[in-house]
């Protein structure tokens, strides 16, 4: 199999990546219209960590992670590995010897599709990863693919330069052309919703913050006393 290695792809702005850092997943996805998200079982190796970065891409056979040792080399200072294998694959293709070579290039973690290993070396060193599954299993270096290409992770494209944002919830994909539209989108939200805290705090319900009361009983949603809805007494 050939491939390609797609060197200096356009990213997004380094000040529109800081700012997407200021907030969670959550708050990101539901800032682009609940979209973006990578699946649920794309999932932290340690707790209480959130990083922001632009993506650098690869695509491996399963089982093979030759593709990761080259693609270190187009890895720089704010970027997060991004690794899919060409059908479903749960080898451990990441390990602490990769992280070590990537945290010295100012790589802030890993996304990949696959399996992770070596996750106590990684707490240890402060190298944050998400992975589909963890594994001992170990790999060739034997078949070629492609870095910084387009990506599919459960049905979401991930570009090289496009921005990741990971924290405990999972990982969101920005778009690089809209990093900026949706920082700003993502800080009123977070404006809102402190204001909703605020009011939670003093007391009110969503019941009434939200309205919600009329869409109660226009879906016909009665209440009833415990007598009422039992019979009890009568």
């Amino acid at each position: 199999m050939g491939g390609v290695i797609v060197t200096n792809p356009p990213k997004a702005d380094a000040k529109d990546v800081e700012a997407l850092a200021a907030f969670g997943v959550a708050t990101v996805s539901e800032a682009m219209g609940r979209t973006g998200l990578l699946g649920p079982e794309i999932r932290p190796v340690q707790q209480g960590v959130r990083v922001a970065g632009t993506a650098v891409t690869v695509l491996s056979w399963p089982g093979d992670n030759l593709m990761i040792h080259a693609a270190v080399e187009q890895c720089g200072e704010g970027d997060i590995l991004v690794v899919t294998t060409t059908s479903p694959c749960t080898d451990g293709l990441f390990g602490e010897l990769f992280a070590t070579a990537l945290q010295q290039r100012g790589v802030r973690g890993v996304v990949i599709n696959t399996g992770i290993r070596d996750t106590q070396e990684l707490r240890d060193m402060g190298f944050a990863g998400w992975s589909r599954a963890v594994s001992s299993q170990g790999t060739v270096k034997a078949t070629g693919g492609s870095v910084n290409v387009p990506v599919a992770i459960d049905g979401q494209v991930v570009r090289p330069g496009d921005v990741l944002v990971a924290d405990d919830d999972g990982v969101v994909v920005v778009p690089r052309e809209k990093a900026r539209e949706i920082a700003e989108k993502s800080e009123a939200r977070e404006a809102k919703e402190a204001a909703t805290r605020a009011a939670f705090v003093a007391g009110q319900l969503g019941l009434d913050r939200y309205g919600l009361r009329d869409t109660l009983k226009r879906l016909g949603v009665e209440y009833k006393t415990y007598e009422e809805y039992t019979g009890a007494g009568s």
